[in-house]
């Protein structure tokens, strides 16, 4: 699963989650093009040169610098069986030393939404986390009337933590969020003391 620190590629049942490329462009910006009015809810607003090939090119960048400098693991979802990008899953903010911890975000273009596609990749991007990168929590957060997004997470393991106030700006204003975590080897819940 993990070959460097310059290239992963994590294998699924129906995927194959490898870091954005140049050859991409088309693709991803159709299906963002296509899927922006599913998107928009949920994402911080879009730059008014989001769809741009240059500004795809300095994200292509942004994911091979962080992936070699090990901040981050910003990933396509390529549909195996005909090459067809579906969407995208990053292991962001990672941060070493007592904390082994990283952040994890996603999309997925609309036609390809609640077909289990994301939900497979979070869970091999998770378990490539715990145990790959020896982190010991992934933690992310999404809007509290975002269904789909909670029902995720909880289906992935992760339990809900909280809501943090003012947490991000989705479709221009300051947004609370809930907060979900996954922890290695998860204890919570049991009540025995050992």
């Amino acid at each position: 699963m993990f070959l460097s620190r310059r290239r992963v590629r994590i294998e699924t049942e129906r995927l194959t989650l490898r870091a954005p490329q140049h050859a991409d462009f088309r693709s991803w910006a159709a299906l963002r093009s296509s899927s922006a009015e599913f998107l928009t809810p949920w994402e911080p607003t879009w730059s008014p040169d989001h769809l741009s090939r240059k500004s795809f090119t300095n994200r292509v960048y942004w994911a091979q610098r962080s992936i070699s400098g090990g901040t981050a693991l910003p990933l396509f979802l390529i549909r195996r069986e005909d090459q067809v990008l579906l969407g995208a899953v990053t292991l962001d903010n990672i941060r070493r030393g007592p904390a082994q911890a990283g952040t994890v975000g996603y999309w997925i273009g609309e036609p390809h939404a609640r077909a289990g596609y994301m939900r497979e990749a979070v869970t091999a991007l998770i378990h490539h986390a715990f145990t790959a990168l020896d982190l010991s929590r992934i933690e992310s957060a999404c809007l509290p009337e975002n269904a789909a997004s909670r029902g995720l997470l909880e289906k992935c393991g992760y339990k809900y933590e909280g809501v943090a106030q003012s947490y991000l700006q989705i479709d221009g204003r300051w947004r609370n969020h809930v907060l979900y975590a996954n922890l290695r080897g998860d204890r919570r819940g049991k009540t025995t003391v050992g």
